[in-house]
């Protein structure tokens, strides 16, 4: 079974926990923090099976690729990184403006780019449509059965 293809907006919360340094790598297993810093969802990777697994909310009940396992790919070179490009999404905390806009994901990207430069925009545009074609390539299979996700904030 595969993963589904995450939206968008998973790319970006996922270059932000890499550049927040809430991202745990131990050999194939990882661990990355909420924005909150009050839980965290554990990655288990399998790479010559093409297979990952995370116990986040998205992928647990919407199926698709979560932005844990994407910061684990970019953490473990998987995925390319840029520090420089990510420095741009550094501080921002998802959960707190996800809830704000119940969770519409088009009007929390679209207020965290509010702050951004046309160039800082433009920058990180370019970046996560090159992510997601790379995501697309890498064909990701469900590693193991689905594992709830922690509860809390």
């Amino acid at each position: 079974m595969k993963w589904k293809h995450p939206p968008i907006i998973k790319i970006y919360e996922a270059l932000g926990s890499v550049a927040d340094n809430r991202v745990e790598i131990s050999e194939n297993a990882g661990k990355v923090f909420s924005s909150s810093g009050n839980k965290y969802y554990t990655i288990a990777y399998d790479p010559e099976a093409r297979a990952i697994m995370s116990n986040d909310n998205a992928s647990f009940w919407k199926g698709y690729l979560g932005y844990p396992s994407i910061a684990f790919l970019m953490k473990t070179g998987v995925l390319p990184y840029d520090a420089s490009v990510a420095e741009l999404l550094k501080g921002v905390v998802w959960k707190d403006i996800n809830q704000k806009f119940k969770n519409d994901f088009d009007k929390t990207l679209e207020y965290i780019l509010s702050s951004k430069t046309e160039v800082q925009k433009k920058v990180l545009r370019e970046f996560v449509s090159m992510i997601n074609d790379e995501i697309t390539k890498l064909d990701l299979h469900l590693l193991g059965t689905k594992k709830a996700p922690p509860e809390g904030y």
